[in-house]
């Protein structure tokens, strides 16, 4: 394709040159909204005994702490790679002795995890960078690994369903998840994870998702001008009343639109499927 091709439309005049920039392109990517069922809410000490005392829960939100991502090669299917993505989430939830009684409020752990296999290219060089430190030595930090980068967007999660089970009923039992939790997350919670008590609960998360994979590339594009901010920087006080009058009377906050407002409005609009294509 001629560069007349490439940078053809209405403003090809105001194009001054074509620059070479360095930027992730995104090779593959998928959109999911998963519905994940009868999943373990590990508790603390202190949230577990005030489980042991309820009989009822109900759910209130949730909370994605982290999640750990690992790109691996797919054999025998060049230019493919699984993406395994590990969710830590923080679960809230009112605990009942009965429906009538006052609800405590307790906090939990829920871990689940989702793969996807998605087309990332092939590269096979090797990256430096020079990082300089002040008063120290300007280092070259090479990256050998060619995997291309996963990146994952999400919302938190929506719970859907919560009920209180025996431990042995739970389609994921404790085993050692707890010796596997990060530290960074154990310190979100009150107490120690453990097997404290015959009750448990479980929940039904439903997560939006989309995944991507990048690679590191040098890409020519045309440049119109350089980027200058027109606006002026203001540094004038004024009174606080009149900056309250410009600001226009939150109706959606009060009136929240209905459905046919909305019918225009999507979440995701996936541009791919969690499998390898090309």
């Amino acid at each position: 394709m001629s560069d007349k091709k490439a940078f053809s439309g209405p403003d090809l005049h105001h194009i001054k040159e074509a620059i070479c920039v360095d930027t992730n392109r995104v090779y593959d990517s998928c959109a999911d909204k998963d519905c994940i069922t009868d999943l373990r809410v590990y508790l603390t000490d202190c949230n577990q005994h005030t489980l042991e005392n309820a009989s009822v829960v109900r759910p209130k939100c949730a909370e994605i702490l982290n999640c750990v991502i690992e790109v691996e090669k797919v054999p025998f299917n060049k230019g493919c790679y699984s993406v395994d993505i590990t969710f830590f989430v923080k679960v809230t939830l009112e605990a009942l002795s009965c429906p009538s009684a006052p609800s405590t409020t307790i906090d939990g752990l829920v871990t689940f995890g989702k793969k996807c296999i998605l087309y990332g290219s092939d590269g096979n060089v090797k990256i430096f960078t020079s990082n300089y430190v002040c008063d120290g030595n300007d280092e070259q930090n090479p990256v050998t690994n060619t995997n291309p980068k996963a990146k994952v967007q999400c919302v938190d999660p929506i719970i859907l369903d919560a009920q209180i089970c025996r431990i042995c009923d739970c389609c994921n039992t404790l085993g050692d998840c707890c010796d596997n939790i990060p530290r960074k997350i154990c310190r979100c919670f009150e107490g120690n994870f453990g097997n404290y008590g015959e009750k448990a609960i479980k929940v039904t998360l439903g997560i939006f998702t989309i995944v991507q994979l990048e690679r590191d590339v040098q890409m020519l594009i045309p440049a119109y001008d350089f980027c200058v901010p027109t606006k002026e920087c203001c540094c004038d006080t004024e009174d606080p009343c009149d900056t309250f009058k410009r600001i226009g009377f939150p109706i959606d906050e009060f009136f929240p639109p209905s459905c046919k407002d909305n019918d225009n409005t999507a979440y995701f609009n996936p541009t791919g499927s969690c499998g390898c294509s090309k």
